[in-house]
């Protein structure tokens, strides 16, 4: 038993909270219940780390012998692979759930390369979005038949790759597609971080959770670095048809995801998809300065102010949910947007050494103040969750 519990039901027995029975029946609740608990993530970092190794030893070792495997050859060890990892899966199911995950995981994964792979084998040149298609579906039926989070993680990333590369393909033949793009999968991030709570807290909204957060801040930048107009003239050279089943698909996608996840408590998110409508015509890097003043006013301070109100809309919304991530990537935001703002505004109206010294003191101190504040809000959480 843990010391620390041992500890408190001393502590509740010498209160007479509870009597010498119902200590007793704690402990062996406890006692149970680490029987059953998930192997620690040591053993979870080596089985991820030998399921890559593994993955990454037979690919190497298909690679180095490609040239010399006739097609047959070639497409029955295609099928081997996937199927084989999928057997030890089975295998180990009740020996150690956590291999058979990861075994489930890697044949979904190397199913995609089996699709790649197939085409090349039989010089299949048709629609390529089509393989990221199946792989998706792949996903999709491994989480119908396993109901393992993996597999639903896996799909939720494969669906919207092939939504991209659709977009990507159809659009090839005209610039300035990429704000559509771009805000759909910001938006897309945003309704993945919606998916878990202090009440809502499963395997798999940890995983999208995670998914959000990590896909959040690359997307951030990359739309606030596009460049574009509240009109978003750029993408007005495309077929009006394909315009707004792009917008759409960028649009309702995200929201009904995050509709599925969270239902009437999703309405954030519906504030989110503004927040980056507004966005998107914003840019970090607008310098025309022959424009009239409040237009130019607009967009070099604009994208910063309203950046920054975002980081913010995405700290209170954690403290609602009591979700501690997104209270530090919304100051993570913050910092950024603070940091870009001095580079393409500020750096260089300033010297070189003055530039780099403001730059050191600015920082220091709104980080002194930033974590403070960051620990409080996390304190605040805890303190509500317990």
């Amino acid at each position: 038993m843990a010391a620390d519990l041992e500890t408190g039901i001393e502590r509740w027995l010498n209160a007479r909270l509870i009597d010498a029975a119902t200590a007793e029946r704690i402990r062996a609740f406890e006692r149970s219940r680490s029987r059953h608990t998930p192997h620690s993530w040591p053993m979870l970092i080596a089985v991820g780390f030998g399921t890559l190794m593994l993955a990454a030893g037979v690919l190497l070792f298909v690679a180095a012998h490609w040239d010399r495997i006739s097609p047959g050859s070639r497409f029955a060890l295609v099928l081997l692979l996937v199927g084989l990892l999928h057997l030890i899966g089975v295998a180990t199911l009740d020996r150690s759930p956590a291999l058979s995950l990861a075994m489930h995981a890697a044949g979904t994964i190397s199913a995609g390369a089996g699709i790649f792979l197939t085409g090349q084998i039989f010089n299949l040149a048709e629609h390529w979005p089509t393989g990221v298609l199946l792989w998706a579906v792949a996903g999709w039926i491994g989480w119908a038949l396993l109901r393992h989070w993996s597999q639903a993680a896996l799909a939720a990333i494969l669906t919207p790759a092939w939504l991209l590369s659709e977009w990507e393909e159809a659009t090839r033949r005209f610039s300035a597609s990429g704000h559509v793009a771009m805000e759909g999968l910001l938006l897309l991030a945003v309704a993945y971080l919606a998916a878990r709570s202090s009440e809502l807290d499963t395997p798999l909204r940890r995983a999208l959770n995670w998914i959000g957060g990590i896909a959040l801040i690359p997307s951030y930048l990359c739309l606030a670095f596009l460049g574009s107009d509240f009109g978003r003239s750029g993408a007005a050279h495309l077929p009006l048809f394909l315009l707004l089943t792009g917008w759409a698909v960028a649009w309702l996608y995200p929201l009904a995801t995050a509709f599925v996840l969270r239902g009437k408590q999703a309405w954030p998110v519906a504030v989110a998809a503004l927040w980056i409508f507004i966005f998107g015509g914003l840019s970090f890097d607008y310098h025309d300065s022959d424009v009239p003043l409040g237009i130019y006013a607009l967009h070099t301070l604009g994208p910063y102010l309203w950046g920054a109100l975002g980081s913010i809309g995405l700290i209170a919304w954690g403290l609602r949910d009591r979700v501690k991530n997104r209270v530090n990537l919304g100051t993570v935001i913050f910092i950024v947007t603070l940091g870009c703002f001095y580079f393409s505004d500020l750096l260089d109206k300033l010297g070189r050494s003055v530039s780099l010294i403001g730059f050191g003191i600015l920082f220091l101190v709104i980080g002194f103040f930033l974590e403070k504040t960051r620990q409080r809000l996390i304190a605040g959480i805890t303190e509500a969750r317990a």
